[in-house]
């Protein structure tokens, strides 16, 4: 009896210690939990500012009058009198063709004028015989009529030489080319030695005058300058040098290359050290003034190709979906999405999710 009875309590004892082991071994062995950690994020808060919308294109210094000269014969080119930028009178010779052939012509003319007017002469001294032969009775007034038509017959051919001699001598004034207004030599298309044909261009003149810029616009912004009123245009090469224009004229027809629509900018009181095809850049106003913000670029949260900032509400961060209208030295305007005071993490945008507790302020993520 008693054997049983200690039995049962080394049963229990073992039991306890058990129990105990476990207990303890919990107590040991596990990690006390530690609490959740909430970042610091650096924002910026958010000042709206108005401004208008602005857009810059480049362009060229170009004349006002741009004409390109070819001459009005063909035949290969003798002389040349200009050179690129050389300036030039009203009616300067600019270059001269070969005007062997022309000559030839011109003479063969000139024989055919001395024929026909032989003629004319012959006709006219038988009409004037005839005509007394028919007063005096001796011959038909048939007869009259022939000799009077054969002179008449002989005036006309003279008038036909005449005029093919007149042509001729026109195609041999033609083959010297000159100048029909003053102005600069922009390009030069032939050398001496080359065969040009009728009309194919050789020079082009830019007339003295008016100086313009022309740019090239893309189709979404044709009807934002006719509105324009003014421009400011500045110049690569001259640094403190800023004029006014106004939009003159707008291609109707589109590149089919670029596909933008050329623009001619007109300048107000242009210096004289502007030089055609000097780089410019002109500066349109869209007059469209809107509010807008600048933010880092980090600030910027890319979701499918949507530009989302993380705003600051309570200590949690939310997405907001925002328009951006232009980029620049690491800055951003966004122009819809936000308000005045509001708080926009700008920066470690992507270790954030919706939702998470934040705290503002320090060196951030």
């Amino acid at each position: 009896m008693n054997l049983k009875r200690n039995h049962y309590y080394l049963a229990a004892a073992i039991v306890g210690v058990a129990v105990a082991g476990v207990f303890l071994g919990r107590s040991f062995f596990s990690a006390p939990v530690a609490a959740e950690h909430v970042p610091v994020v650096r924002t910026k808060q958010v000042t709206q500012q108005n401004s208008a919308e602005n857009y810059s294109y480049s362009g060229e210094v170009r004349g006002r009058y741009e004409t390109q000269l070819g001459f009005q014969v063909g035949g290969k080119i003798l002389r040349r009198n200009v050179e690129l930028g050389s300036r030039v009178q009203a009616g300067d010779v600019l270059m001269t063709i070969d005007g062997k052939d022309l000559q030839q012509g011109v003479n063969q003319y000139d024989a055919q004028v001395f024929s026909a007017q032989a003629q004319q002469e012959l006709a006219a001294a038988n009409l004037q015989r005839y005509e007394q032969l028919y007063k005096n009775g001796a011959v038909s007034k048939a007869e009259y009529d022939r000799y009077r038509t054969s002179y008449d017959t002989a005036a006309a051919s003279v008038r036909q030489a005449s005029a093919q001699y007149n042509q001729g001598a026109n195609q041999l004034d033609y083959s010297v080319l000159r100048a029909d207004s003053s102005g600069v030599i922009a390009s030069l298309d032939a050398e001496i030695g080359q065969v040009v044909s009728q009309g194919q261009k050789v020079l082009t003149l830019v007339r003295d005058g008016e100086k313009e810029v022309e740019i090239n616009v893309p189709e979404n912004r044709v009807e934002e300058l006719r509105k324009a009123k003014e421009c400011k245009v500045t110049f690569w090469a001259l640094k403190d040098v800023t004029l006014t224009g106004k939009v003159r004229e707008i291609s109707p027809i589109a590149d089919k290359v670029s596909r933008t629509f050329k623009v001619r900018i007109t300048l107000n009181n242009p210096p004289e050290e502007l030089k055609y095809g000097m780089t410019a850049t002109v500066v349109l106003d869209g007059g469209n003034e809107s509010s807008s913000v600048e933010l880092p670029l980090a600030a910027i949260y890319q979701n499918n190709g949507t530009p989302q900032v993380w705003v600051v509400e309570n200590n949690q961060v939310a997405l907001r979906t925002v328009k951006i209208r232009a980029f620049g030295n690491d800055q951003v305007q966004v122009i819809e999405g936000l308000k005045n005071g509001d708080v926009v993490v700008t920066a470690g945008v992507h270790k954030l999710w919706e939702g998470q507790q934040v705290k503002t302020g320090g060196g951030g993520l």
